[in-house]
């Protein structure tokens, strides 16, 4: 009999949460324990693996505690990198970030092999962990590679479980162009053995029991946090699209059955991506990133010292009715989608005697909305599909002045997700409906419901004379430190 619950383990950047889905689409019980990434040097990210096990177990039991479940999901930040030992269940080394650079070099040394790999996908960093922890491969056949959804199903199983989704395995760098199967060339050229991969499965499918759990529920349903999030704000059919705006941003558009010509970067600087699988069908998209969007309120706060708190930004901006000429470009560590220009950096343009807190915190919401439009112009130029409206979800969506500044530079309603973060709501649903709590992805889509709906009140003149004011700023923000800027993957 159904419970019409569904337990989601939810692996973030900063944190690792448990908690329930209900068959109502709602997020209950939620579990969370802070498990934060580590910086010995500048550029390197790290992460603790066992703390993220321990973590893992402690929220997923707690949530669990609440009651019975039909099935498992799991949510994870992608291309972070594991590495163990089968035998042990010991990681190697520290599990190796997303935003980790420590392999940029390798990435440039390696195109003359024919691989562009980026540093941000998994492939050299699995290489760097063996090369640093096992150069002879000695250990060969007993490692085991993996993303965090990886790691959390082998938790979870008590080792009986090596897999990942494709949503995951298509952003390693690893994969063929078909995101069915590991790359053996690209294996080879990096030195991964082929015993270290493993199998890779639906995002949506029973695949074994979580015997570290009480009562053993299936784990059923797996996908990257963005991919996760895409259909947890019910974004199933092609054409529909999503933003997140947290530390960074991400736009995710859905377009269908068809597998890219190439998983290179498109003109408009958008890649490729599999948005979900499902029954051995891949559903394709695009995915367009901002490098930098809620770290530059982080940076109002904790570097500047003008606002006392990430929330307080909302009430200060609100305060002047414009920037008064103070434009902004979020370019901190570099801007993404569309120029791809490692070597651009933040720029504030039209400072004057005047021009005071206010002012500068409604630049910077007025400039990370504009980035938001530079991924909907690139999304809108490599698929030639127009998004007609924007489903958001994101710390920064908690900010009221933010959506409507973001309505106004976008010129199309948005639509706000229900719940701040739709990545525990996806994973739910892609559970579900392997258990028959949903029926199929048209059941999903008819949960959506969202809390907001933000309707552009500018007028077409005013928002084009932004976005000429913007566009010039940003030109002027790229090559700031042109080695970087010549930095191609």
């Amino acid at each position: 009999m159904s419970t019409g619950r569904i337990l989601v383990v939810d692996v973030g950047t900063s944190s690792v949460r448990s908690g329930i889905v209900t068959s109502e689409a709602c997020v209950t019980d939620v579990v969370q324990i802070p498990v934060l990434p580590t910086s010995p040097e500048p550029g390197q990210v790290e992460f603790d693996a066992l703390a993220i096990k321990a973590s893992v177990l402690e929220t997923a039991r707690a949530a669990l505690a609440t009651g019975p479940v039909d099935g498992i999901g799991i949510a994870n930040q992608r291309a972070t990198t594991v590495v163990w030992d089968a035998r042990t269940g010991l990681p190697i080394g520290p599990a190796i970030g997303w935003q980790d650079l420590r392999t940029v070099i390798n990435c440039l040394l390696l195109q003359a092999e024919g691989l562009r790999l980026a540093p941000n996908v998994s492939a050299t960093k699995a290489q760097w962990l063996l090369d640093t922890f096992d150069p002879s491969r000695t250990a060969g056949e007993h490692l085991r590679f993996g993303t965090m959804d990886t790691w959390i199903t082998w938790i979870l199983s008590d080792g009986s479980l090596h897999v990942t989704d494709a949503t995951n395995a298509a952003v390693t760098g690893l994969v063929d162009a078909s995101a069915r199967q590991w790359d053996a060339r690209t294996l080879e050229v990096l030195g991964i053995p082929a015993t270290m991969m493993p199998t890779i499965v639906d995002s949506s499918g029973s695949l074994g029991a979580a015997t570290a759990l009480e009562g053993a529920p299936l784990i059923c349903g797996i996908a990257g946090d963005q991919q996760a999030s895409l259909i947890g704000q019910g974004c199933v059919a092609p054409g529909q699209a999503k933003i997140t705006f947290g530390t960074g941003g991400m736009l995710d558009l859905v377009l269908g059955p068809d597998a890219p010509v190439s998983a290179q970067r498109s003109p408009g600087g958008t890649f490729p991506i599999i948005a979900r699988q499902r029954d051995g069908v891949a559903v394709w998209g695009l995915e367009a990133i901002m490098l930098s969007a809620g770290s530059c309120i982080e940076w109002l706060r904790d570097d500047l010292g003008i606002l006392g708190s990430a929330e307080e930004s909302a009430a200060v901006a609100a305060s002047v009715p414009t920037s008064d000429g103070v434009v902004f470009v979020p370019a901190l560590l570099g801007l993404g989608t569309p120029t791809w220009d490692f070597g651009a950096r933040g720029l504030l343009l039209g400072i004057t005697r005047g021009t005071g807190r206010p002012e500068i915190t409604r630049a910077v919401l007025e400039g990370v909305a504009q980035r938001g439009l530079d991924l909907v112009e690139a999304a809108e130029t490599d698929s030639g599909i127009a998004l007609e409206t924007l489903r958001v979800d994101g710390g920064m969506t908690e900010n009221d002045v933010f959506l409507e500044i973001l309505a106004n530079t976008m010129g199309r309603p948005i639509e706000v997700s229900p719940v701040r973060e739709a990545t525990t709501l996806g994973a739910g649903y892609l559970a579900g409906l392997s258990t028959g709590l949903w029926t199929d992805e048209a059941d999903v889509a008819a949960s959506w419901a969202p809390r907001r709906v933000v309707e552009p009140t500018t007028d077409e003149i005013t928002r084009a004379q932004a976005r000429e004011r913007f566009l010039d700023a940003r030109s002027r923000s790229e090559r700031t430190i042109p080695d970087l800027s010549g930095v191609e993957f």
